[in-house]
């Protein structure tokens, strides 16, 4: 970008905004590439721009690119939902559009830089708006799922000190019920209209598209997510402009495999940090459209007619999103654009894998981070990938296996997946727990950052995912994670789809418990056999002490909106009555 002067910046953008350099089937070329991006990145690591704003540093050079003929065609942003209703903006209609609502949100909202937003909206146009906007105004976002009751918006607008709330008409008597006392303004995105709101489609009319973006500092707080953990109510993690506005370049462009002719989809809800990461920051650092359908909830069929009818070239979605949609079959549509499928958020049945591969001749490179992070290891595009691994770290993390005093443990064996944070912290590391130095200090172990998940790495450096630290199953002393037992209960004809969790056992402490929908075909099978059959299949396919104990067959599993299994809710069920 012009206005950076870091060495490593320039030869970021000079990578993601050719679009002449092809990367496709060449992954000896492509692999060098990365090597030698690596090591400009791990010896410039330290040397943060001073300055930066993604909208300004970002968007609006790709704004000026594509307005020079130096940009595909693409669009920048291309939304469309199941009414038929379609939405594109240039990256200077992003840009126009977005000054405008930071107009907004400076003058008639009567916010100032520093302050802090909560927006509860779904996926609409909006709200990409409104991301750009804040940056634009140096106001801090704080991004919440529609699914949040009454109680939750009450919890986030306290403990964050909000003070403004954007919201849709459809949640806003909820928010009503709860606002405090020290908010400056609400403002009501959507057609309806209430006393005491602002009007955002009114507002945005009548703004003018004249704003100079706020001079923010790299390391200034953008956006704050609340994360749960293990214990207590929700934390606020904080991050930087830099930190997720610079930290997706490597994944954006190597893991995702993004260029500027690329229009990418990925499925996840406004409220989580997922979707900075696939819809906000990633693809638009490399200069890809953002493609969003407006789905309330995920529908394989309606996600593989989307596949086959827009140009969609690189997908990413859940992995229990992936197995819905190879149990729906996809071998019978036609994906004519898509080219590349990346996953995270939890674990990839290798099943899963080959599954899709089979039906769609696509592999799915598997990716994990956390809301406190960007990408910390990935199965990069022209890399080997191997099938169920996290794959290897992604500068500039080093990412090592601990054990309980925060030493490294040799290769094969179990302990934390950790971050190195001595004697150098990670720039695109989150800043802090919000209010929380308790949690944040706890957060690290002698030279890491500890993710709370638990894998083992290989002598070739990839990351086995073994489970959440408060998933993992202790078994009369015996360790047990839920998705390996999961993915050997998947292999199973009988099993359509399942979640594993610990449950309680007056002779082992705990033991294992599958909770199973079965395919059609086998609903009417004798169910004390068929648990025999699935507890020997299991013991066959891993080792035999894993198998689950305790089975029950249930009509569906309980999933965020994005189709993710919650685990912590069948085991709460499990551990009430302890």
């Amino acid at each position: 970008m012009r206005t950076l002067v870091k060495s490593w910046i320039p030869q970021c953008l000079w990578i993601l905004r050719s679009p002449s350099r092809s990367f496709h089937g060449n992954n000896r070329l492509l692999t060098s590439q990365i090597v030698s991006y690596y090591e400009s990145i791990n010896q410039c690591k330290k040397e943060l721009p001073e300055y930066f704003n993604f909208a300004s540093d970002v968007l609006d050079e790709w704004a000026r690119l594509e307005k020079d003929g130096r940009k595909p065609a693409n669009p920048a942003f291309w939304w469309v939902n199941d009414k038929g209703e379609e939405v594109k903006w240039t990256f200077e209609e992003l840009g126009s559009l977005s000054r405008k609502a930071a107009n907004v949100l400076s003058g008639a909202c009567g916010l100032q830089a520093g302050d802090r937003v909560i927006a509860v909206l779904p996926r609409v146009p909006e709200w990409w708006l409104l991301n750009v906007a804040c940056m634009r105004a140096g106001i801090v976002l704080i991004p919440g799922t529609s699914q949040l009751t009454a109680k939750d918006i009450s919890y986030r607008l306290q403990a964050s000190k909000a003070k403004c709330i954007i919201t849709s008409d459809t949640l806003a008597p909820a928010v009503e019920s709860v606002l405090p006392g020290s908010l400056k303004s609400k403002l009501l995105v959507g057609q309806g209209s209430r006393d005491g709101w602002l009007n955002f489609k009114e507002l945005l009319v009548v703004a003018s598209a004249d704003h100079q973006c706020v001079k923010t500092r790299s390391q200034d707080p953008m956006i704050v997510y609340f994360t749960s953990g293990t214990t207590g109510f929700p934390k606020m993690v904080v991050h930087s402009h830099s930190s997720y506005g610079i930290g997706f370049a490597i994944s954006g462009r190597y893991w995702m495999n993004l260029t500027p002719s690329d229009i990418m989809w990925n499925t996840s809800d406004t409220g989580w940090a997922k979707s900075a990461y696939g819809s906000v920051f990633a693809p638009w650092i490399c200069g890809s459209c953002v493609f969003v359908h407006h789905m309330p909830q995920f529908k394989p069929e309606v996600t593989a007619e989307t596949l086959s009818r827009y140009p969609i070239t690189t997908f990413c979605t859940a992995p229990t999103a992936f197995r819905m949609l190879v149990q729906h079959d996809v071998s019978s549509y036609k994906f004519p654009s898509l080219k590349h499928c990346v996953t995270g958020g939890e674990a990839l049945n290798p099943e899963v894998f080959d599954k899709w591969k089979v039906q769609t001749g696509l592999v799915i490179h598997e990716g994990y981070g956390q809301t406190e992070t960007v990408t910390i290891c990935a199965n990069m595009k022209g890399t080997k990938i191997k099938p169920g691994s996290l794959g290897r770290a992604v500068p500039p993390y080093d990412v090592q296996i601990v054990d309980e005093h925060g030493a490294v443990v040799p290769a094969g064996a179990e302990g934390t997946i950790a971050v190195r944070v001595r004697p150098w912290r990670p720039f695109c590391l989150f800043s802090e727990y919000l209010d929380n130095p308790e949690k944040t200090a706890a957060s690290v172990r002698g030279d890491f950052y500890l993710t709370g998940d638990r894998g083992t790495m290989d002598e070739e450096g990839y990351i086995w995912f073994v489970g959440r630290a408060d998933d993992i199953i202790n078994s009369a002393g015996y360790r047990i994670g839920p998705f390996e037992v999961e993915s050997a209960l998947i292999q199973h004809p009988a099993v359509s789809d399942v979640a594993v969790v610990s449950s309680p056992d007056p002779v082992r402490g705990e033991v294992v418990k599958a909770f199973i929908v079965l395919a059609p075909a086998f609903v009417s099978h004798d169910p004390e056999k068929l648990i025999h059959e699935l507890q020997q299949h299991v013991k066959k396919v891993t080792a035999p002490y894993k198998y689950p104990r305790k089975v029950e067959f249930v009509q569906d599993l309980p999933k965020t909106t994005t189709g993710k299994i919650q685990r912590k809710v069948l085991r709460s069920k499990e551990w009430a009555n302890v």
